[in-house]
């Protein structure tokens, strides 16, 4: 089923009872699961839809004016592939995007014989569908950013912290340093407020989030580095149907997904490239974080 929509022009495959199995994006070429499904499988059906690529969509106008006082708009290149090493506690620049939801996926995800155990005791299966929709909101972020690395920014994913959380992206450049939280809320309403966000309705702490989290990163890199890092959080919100940010938020920014290049390929004026790899160079070791 295609679906085109704010900058997205994305295939889905749905179970026979609604729900969507994977979706596959036409401008990177990247496949996202989000049920346990076969992958070969889902590109059989995939391929008799499949043309070439198309152009990468221009900016939202309608995109929030918190970023574009931050960051101009400019256009950014193609999207190549997201990463995919394995991950590593010796450099998180090896991370792949969304790691530490991989690693619960595992967690919970009986092995064969597990499997047929729990089937011959009757005992249900974790639904993973939540996670694994979490990671592929993360992988498209991720093929969102990585463009950016043209650019002299440096992108890490799924960077742990302390008490089993992790901050699924880190950005850093010559227009600052920044969070991304990944949020997918597919053809939904998000209205972004001050303190909460509102998806269809249904309110959620995402904004206070976002803002501690950066605040959190702000304080492990300002100590790691020996000067102030400033860090601003930022909410990536994976094919809402809409999205409205009050104007009076001014500290935490949200946005479509595929703004993201667009916003900061053109932001400047606040860190040297040196400064930049010095950053990056102590965000991506492990000890940086430890007490974050």
């Amino acid at each position: 089923m295609p679906w085109k929509r704010y900058g997205h022009d994305r295939l889905y495959v749905n179970t026979s009872d609604g729900r969507t199995a994977a979706c596959f994006d036409r401008r990177t070429g990247h496949l996202a699961l989000t049920l346990d499904v076969d992958e070969q499988s889902v590109r059989e059906i995939l391929a008799p839809h499949l043309n070439a690529p198309s152009a990468r969509a221009p900016a939202d106008p309608a995109a929030p004016t918190s970023f574009a006082a931050s960051a101009r708009s400019a256009a950014a290149t193609p999207a190549t592939a997201v990463k995919t090493a394995p991950v590593t506690r010796g450099d998180l620049a090896a991370n792949p995007p969304g790691a530490a939801i991989e690693a619960k996926l595992a967690e919970l995800t009986p092995s064969w014989w597990r499997a047929l155990l729990d089937r011959m005791r009757r005992r249900d299966r974790p639904d993973t569908a939540g996670w694994r929709t979490g990671l592929a909101g993360e992988q498209l972020v991720a093929a969102e950013l990585e463009p950016l690395t043209a650019g002299g920014w440096r992108v890490l994913h799924s960077i742990p912290l302390p008490r089993n959380v992790d901050i699924d992206h880190l950005l850093v450049g010559p227009g600052g340093v920044f969070t991304v939280n990944t949020k997918y809320h597919r053809g939904s309403r998000i209205w972004v407020g001050d303190e909460a966000v509102s998806v269809s309705g249904r309110s959620y702490p995402y904004t206070r989030k976002s803002r501690a989290e950066a605040r959190r990163a702000s304080a492990a890199l300002t100590r790691a580095c020996g000067f102030p890092v400033a860090v601003a959080g930022v909410l990536a919100f994976v094919e809402a149907e809409s999205l409205t940010v009050v104007p009076s938020l001014r500290d935490v920014y949200a946005t479509h997904h595929t703004l993201l290049g667009d916003v900061f390929a053109g932001a400047t004026g606040v860190w040297a490239p040196t400064d930049v790899e010095a950053i990056h160079t102590r965000a991506r070791d492990p000890s940086t974080w430890l007490d974050a």
